[in-house]
């Protein structure tokens, strides 16, 4: 079973994704900033796929991105943004750090699987 990484600092949008995520066949580990991300990384844990809010206190969404296209043992790792932020200079943003899809809140179950497939297929290559 592939596992899914989700970051995101809301608990009820944690409990959605999961249970999205877990309808489609994915694993998933939450965490709740993006420190606690970037230290399981630091462990040496790696998912299949990422998915991170991008609004996060103290260490942002962004900030996250950047880390994880700037290692090694990780650019390769897809990585999917959620917000809740609809304007332009934010997925533009995104996708010039690396980001290999953006969703939007709410998130269908049809949209999550589109995003990650296209993420991950877009990564194999």
């Amino acid at each position: 079973m592939k596992t899914v990484w989700y970051v995101e600092d809301d608990g009820e949008m944690i409990k959605a994704i999961k249970l999205l995520l877990k309808l489609l066949d994915y694993e998933t580990r939450s965490f709740l900033d993006c420190k606690k991300a970037a230290q399981a990384m630091l462990d040496g844990d790696r998912p299949d796929l990422m998915l991170v809010d991008i609004n996060m206190p103290i260490v942002t969404g962004m900030d996250l991105l950047k880390y994880v296209r700037s290692r090694a043992d990780f650019d390769q790792v897809p990585v999917v943004m959620l917000s809740s932020e609809v304007a332009d200079a934010s997925v533009n943003e995104a996708t010039e750090l690396g980001a290999d899809g953006y969703l939007f809140k709410p998130v269908t179950i049809e949209d999550l699987e589109d995003k990650i497939n296209i993420a991950i297929k877009k990564r194999s290559n």
